[in-house]
């Protein structure tokens, strides 16, 4: 069987997933009836004093630190792109110009229109994309939108949406690259509230229109060595208020200083004859509740993903045994490998340019005072 050489740019928590997810894909997924090649780990690319350390811990051939040399390498087919976000941009061109397939971190890139120049290039050089939205790989919330798509709960009427995280709460956290416009782009909402956007538009459509507030809320930081302060430039927070196509209505809150909150990302989805409520905290659950039958005894019913929720099985075949962030990779890098060998891909850059848009028109609207900025 032919194999796929994987270079991997960047070796921090995101480059250790894809590294995982390469490695443990196959044995994990299998071809899943497609014609997929076998994973090699070829190349890794990360600073002079990491690389060939890293490169050695993860499995990889060879090690480098000049990631347009890891773009232009011949061994090299697909490029995972796990950098800050201010470097995707560049990267993923460069990949794209060299025939290379991307598998790229979110959010896409610091602006709407360097997202839009990605999605371009990618249509332009024919290449698979992939963005690393892989929290919609969870069993628990496809079957959710499987449910709702069925019409389980009745009809839609409201989504309720949060992301909350606590690690930039602490007001005397150093300042870093995340608080820099021209580093990090959009604050909250490109790290975290862009996994929320994801998760709406699979389960309720398309955003047609919104109206947001953001809120900086340590508006300034230490700087490192204790040389003063420096402003932070993005937002810690925010909310919005939407209307989906299709009449729902909606809300979400989005915060990175939320104290105790570690990844509580989730959502209630509620219709005429019932609701389905998630959180990411409690990933391996799904809470259900449907108007039927006897008053006395309805309640909501704690679904516990299981083998009868695919693609969990691939993982272990006992139910309530729980998967994990990292298993969520795989199943995101077996959706890319598919679509290499032809199925279509269903998150590439074209798709995640989407959720770009929605991001930024919620900025666009706070800036605005809250003006209502539409999608349509």
């Amino acid at each position: 069987m032919a194999r796929l050489g994987v270079g991997l740019i960047g070796t921090g928590f995101m480059g250790k997933t894809h590294a995982l997810a390469w490695r443990n894909v196959k044995a994990v997924m299998g071809d899943a009836g497609a014609s997929v090649a076998v994973p090699h780990l070829a190349l890794l690319c990360d600073t002079p004093d990491r690389a060939a350390g890293v490169a050695a811990q993860f499995g990889f051939d060879r090690a480098t630190s000049d990631w347009k040399a890891l773009c232009a390498d011949p061994a090299v087919d697909v490029v995972s792109i796990t950098t800050p976000n201010g470097l995707h941009h560049e990267m993923a061109l460069e990949a794209l110009r060299n025939g290379k397939h991307v598998w790229c971190e979110k959010p896409m890139a610091l602006t709407l229109a360097q997202a839009e120049d990605m999605a371009a290039a990618a249509k332009v050089a024919g290449k698979v994309t992939m963005v690393g939205y892989n929290y919609l790989r969870n069993p628990a919330y496809t079957h959710a939108r499987k449910l709702i798509h069925e019409g389980v709960i009745g009809r839609v009427v409201q989504f309720r949406g949060w992301v909350d995280e606590d690690y930039q709460a602490d007001p005397d956290l150093e300042w870093s690259w995340r608080a820099k416009l021209a580093d990090a782009g959009l604050g909250a909402l490109g790290d975290i509230g862009s996994h929320l956007v994801s998760l709406a538009r699979g389960l309720v459509g398309e955003v047609e229109s919104l109206i947001a507030e953001m809120q900086t809320i340590h508006e300034t930081r230490p700087l490192p060595g204790g040389a003063g302060r420096a402003a932070v430039e993005n937002e810690d927070a925010a909310s919005v208020i939407l209307r989906f196509a299709g009449g729902v209505q909606g809300s979400m809150v989005i915060s990175r200083s939320a104290w105790g909150r570690k990844s509580r990302l989730g959502f209630e989805v509620h219709g005429t004859k019932g609701m389905v409520i998630y959180d990411q905290e409690r990933m391996n659950e799904l809470q259900l509740y449907v108007n039927e039958g006897d008053k006395a005894v309805q309640g909501f019913k704690t679904i516990l993903t299981g083998p009868a929720h695919p693609p969990y099985g691939a993982f272990c075949p006992a139910p309530g045994h729980q998967l994990g962030f990292n298993e969520l990779k795989v199943i995101e890098c077996a959706a890319l490998m598919r679509a290499i060998a032809g199925e279509t891909a269903d998150m590439d850059f074209a798709e995640a340019l989407k959720i770009e848009r929605v991001i930024h028109a919620i900025a666009e609207s706070a800036r605005a005072g809250g003006a209502r900025v539409s999608l349509q």
